[in-house]
């Protein structure tokens, strides 16, 4: 996606030579349209595999996925980070690390919520080392439904996450693919 690659040069800032931080259009403040159009192209990328649910992991891909599962016309489900007073004490958990908060969580999934019926989209705001991915595709795993593939908007190549999802079998679909960060540069594959 040229547009998106174009916003992120604009108005990414390079914190590392392993972390960017795209704030002002993923992570923090959303823009409609363009989510719309990421939505639209993942929708484009999976339209053949009877996708039933669209799952990510709240909350910086839960824009995304909502717009990917409109334009598939699916229920859209995240993974819950914080246990609250209300939520469903039988759920699937994993802990993870979080490469970018530098803390472990848990995700947890009521199990309510899958089936083995469903075949479900993993959205993905971005994929570093994998961890926050590989933790929920083993709930989707244990749960007995079926991951037809994860869509990732800003894959960093650099990084083991997105190569060893791929290594294990599952489809990955990537927006943008970072190459490298190093010296305050972003530097995109072909």
């Amino acid at each position: 996606m040229e547009q998106l690659k174009q916003r992120i040069l604009q108005e990414a800032s390079i914190l590392s030579n392993d972390v960017v931080k795209l704030d002002a259009i993923l992570n923090h403040q959303v823009d409609p349209a363009l989510t719309m159009e990421m939505g639209r192209e993942f929708a484009r990328l999976f339209k053949e595999e009877r996708v039933t649910k669209v799952i990510t992991v709240e909350s910086s891909g839960i824009p995304v996925s909502f717009a990917t599962a409109l334009e598939l016309n699916v229920p859209m489900l995240f993974a819950r980070r914080k246990k609250t007073l209300i939520a469903d004490n039988d759920h699937y958990s994993e802990r993870v690390p979080s490469f970018t908060k530098g803390i472990v969580t848990d995700l947890m999934v009521s199990k309510k919520l899958l089936s083995p019926d469903d075949r479900l989209l993993f959205i993905d705001d971005i994929i570093a080392n994998g961890d926050a991915a590989r933790g929920l595709v083993r709930i989707i795993e244990r749960s007995g439904a079926h991951l037809i593939g994860l869509g990732v908007v800003v894959e960093k190549s650099f990084q083991a996450g997105a190569k060893t999802l791929r290594e294990n079998g599952i489809r990955v679909e990537s927006l943008v693919k970072i190459r490298s960060l190093d010296n305050g540069q972003i530097t995109f594959e072909e």
